[in-house]
C-alpha cells in the first residue's frame, strides 16, 4: 500500500508541476505579447462609414495596428470611439493625428496616423490615463462632404421661389424689351446709318487732324535748330551781362558801401525834414483856399456894398 501511495503523490506532483509550467508558459506569452503591442483610443467627430473592427490602422503610409473595437460615445452619440492596438515600437507623439483614409477610390476605408515631429514628446508621457487618446483632423471625405453640403445649401438658397419668380420676371422684362425693339426696326437702321455716317466725318476729321498736326511737326522741327541757336545767343548775352554786372558791382563795391552806411544813415532824417515841409506846404495850401486876402495882405476882405 505505502508503495502504491507514493505513486499516487509523484502522479499528482507531476500533474501540478506540469499545470504550473503549462500556466507559466502561457502568461509568459501573453506578457511577452502585451508588451509588443500597446492600445490607443481616437474619437471621431465624424461617421466612420466602411470602417469595421479588424480594419488596418497606417502610420504615414505603414500598416502598425488594427481596428481593436468601434462604439458609440457614452456621453455623446454624435461621436465614434475606435479602440486602435498598435506596435508598441510605433512613435505616436503628442502631436500626432489620426483621420479616416480611403484606399483608393474604391478600397476599404481606414486610420491614417500622421505628423509626430521629432522634438514633441510621447503621448503615453502627456496623457497618463491607462489608454490615451490620439487627437483627430477633418478628413477629405469631411471635407468634401461638407463642401457639398455648403454647395447643395447655396444652391437651395439661389434656386429659392423668390428669385426664380425675379428671374421670370427678368425674361418677361427681356422679351418685352426685344418685342420693342423689333417694333421701332426702322427707327434702329435710321440709327445706325446716322452712326455710321458719323463715324466716317469723324474718321475724316481725325485724318485732317493728323496731317495738320504732322504739318505743324515738321514745321517745328525746321525751325527747331534756329530757335536753339537764337535761344543760345540769347543765353551769352545775358551770360556777358551779368558778368559785367558783377564787375560793376566789385568795382564800386567801396562806394556802395559808403552809401549804404552813410547814405542811408542820412536818409532818415531828410526824410523826416521832407515830411515836415510837405505839412506846412498842406497848411499853406489850406489858408489859402479859406481865404487868400487875409493870409497875403494881412487883413480882411473888402465886404461888398448893400443899399439899404
Amino acid at each position: 500500500m505505502e508503495t502504491r501511495a507514493n505513486y499516487v503523490l509523484i502522479g499528482a506532483f507531476t500533474i501540478v508541476v506540469t499545470l504550473f509550467l503549462l500556466l507559466f508558459a502561457l502568461w509568459a506569452a501573453k506578457y511577452s505579447s502585451e508588451k509588443e503591442w500597446r492600445n490607443y483610443a481616437v474619437l471621431f467627430n465624424e461617421p466612420v462609414t466602411g470602417l469595421t473592427e479588424g480594419g488596418s490602422v497606417q502610420y504615414n503610409g505603414i500598416s502598425v495596428g488594427t481596428v481593436q473595437n468601434l462604439s458609440l460615445a457614452p456621453d455623446d452619440p454624435r461621436r465614434v470611439i475606435a479602440l486602435l492596438r498598435l506596435q508598441a515600437s510605433t512613435p505616436v507623439r503628442s502631436d500626432t493625428r489620426a483621420k479616416l483614409s480611403i484606399q483608393g477610390i474604391t478600397g476599404s476605408p481606414f486610420i491614417q496616423l500622421t505628423g509626430g515631429s521629432p522634438g514633441s514628446p510621447m503621448l503615453s508621457d502627456v496623457d497618463r490615463r491607462e489608454v490615451p487618446v490620439i487627437q483627430t483632423e477633418a478628413s477629405a471625405l469631411q471635407n468634401i462632404a461638407d463642401t457639398a453640403n455648403r454647395l447643395v445649401s447655396r444652391l437651395d438658397q439661389v434656386l429659392s421661389d423668390e428669385n426664380v419668380k425675379r428671374v421670370s420676371n427678368t425674361l418677361a422684362n427681356v422679351e418685352a424689351m426685344t418685342g420693342s425693339i423689333a417694333g421701332q426696326r426702322e427707327d434702329l437702321r435710321a440709327l445706325i446709318i446716322a452712326a455710321r455716317a458719323s463715324s466716317e466725318k469723324l474718321s475724316t476729321t481725325l485724318d485732317n487732324t493728323n496731317r495738320a498736326v504732322e504739318s505743324v511737326d515738321r514745321e517745328l522741327v525746321a525751325k527747331l535748330p534756329g530757335l536753339i541757336a537764337k535761344l543760345d545767343s540769347t543765353l551769352t548775352r545775358l551770360d556777358s551781362a551779368a558778368n559785367n554786372a558783377n564787375g560793376l558791382l566789385s568795382d564800386n563795391r567801396t562806394a556802395i558801401n559808403s552809401f549804404a552806411n552813410d547814405g542811408l544813415a542820412q536818409l532818415g532824417p531828410t526824410l523826416a525834414e521832407l515830411r515836415s515841409l510837405v505839412r506846412d506846404l498842406r497848411r499853406i495850401s489850406d489858408r489859402l483856399d479859406g481865404n487868400p486876402t487875409r493870409y497875403l495882405l494881412g487883413r480882411d476882405a473888402p465886404k461888398e456894398f448893400e443899399p439899404e
